[in-house]
């Protein structure tokens, strides 16, 4: 006599970019074998997903590290999946020259305030004044001179200069000398009650998501395309040559140890109010 295995349907939310389409590439377009799994793709910009994890309202959703800090006891990391960066990250610019000390002076567009750039920067300097922009307008924000500054997270980071902007300060560098750690910007987190059994076939799809996208890489960067903002295709595989790294199919114990740094850092100068605990699912 057969069973029937019941599907169960996951509900996997990521931002629109080209760097976590490509990371979904395999598990999008059906290219795996999930078992009694099925996922439900939902795209929305990290600023949003930030915020609706407080509710726990997807399944798995990609999170700012800043923004885990409030949620860690709905949700657990997924050991894989992150947005790390080694010695670059988000990169702070400006219409007129400036440097670092001159951060307090400046009104900086920032693309939310659950952010980890936005984290990160205030670490660096937490006096300054900032007003919440999308982060696909930031930089015609700053053109525009409504801000005198404007921090950048995405595709942004790799074309500021060719449009006359100019660079004040890039927080990866910044933090790499700081603490020798790669400066971690997002990652993958799951819902605690759906329990370790769903919690651990969800893991080994994503990772094999991206290990499939990493040996399809072509494929998954024409897929991912679709999402690029009309970045020509040298850029776009720039862009998510810095953000799905090896980092991305594996933190290591350097990498959780940035997590942990950086969130105790936000704790430590005030920023976050309470002490996060990181904890990462088998």
């Amino acid at each position: 006599m057969s069973t029937i295995t019941e599907t169960r349907t996951i509900t996997v939310a990521h931002s629109p970019d080209s760097d976590d389409a490509f990371m979904f590439y395999g598990l999008a377009t059906n290219k795996l074998d999930t078992g009694s799994l099925s996922f439900t793709h939902v795209l929305k910009d990290i600023q949003t997903l930030n915020e609706e994890a407080f509710r726990g309202t997807y399944d798995v959703t990609a999170i700012s590290f800043h923004a885990y800090a409030y949620i860690a006891d709905q949700y657990i990391l997924l050991p894989h999946g992150a947005s790390i960066g080694d010695n670059y990250g988000p990169v702070l610019v400006s219409r007129e020259p400036a440097d670092a000390g001159d951060i307090s002076k400046l009104k900086i567009a920032i693309p939310g305030t659950l952010t980890s750039a936005f984290l990160a920067l205030r670490i660096f300097n937490a006096d300054f004044q900032y007003e919440v922009v999308p982060f696909d307008k930031i930089i015609e924000t700053v053109q525009s001179g409504r801000c005198d500054a404007g921090l950048l997270i995405h595709e942004g980071q790799l074309f500021y200069e060719s449009i006359g902007l100019h660079k004040i300060l890039d927080l990866g560098e910044w933090w790499h000398e700081k603490t020798g750690l790669p400066l971690p910007m997002g990652g993958n987190a799951i819902r605690r009650e759906l329990g370790p059994q769903i919690i651990s076939q969800v893991s080994d799809c994503l990772r094999e998501s991206i290990r499939y996208s990493l040996a399809n890489r072509e494929d998954a960067l024409e897929y991912a395309m679709q999402f690029a903002r009309d970045m020509d295709t040298r850029l776009a595989d720039r862009f998510v040559a810095m953000w799905v790294n090896d980092l991305t199919l594996d933190y290591t114990e350097r990498g959780r140890e940035a997590v942990s740094r950086i969130l105790a850092e936000g704790f430590e100068r005030g920023i976050i109010p309470t002490r996060a605990s990181v904890e990462f699912a088998a």
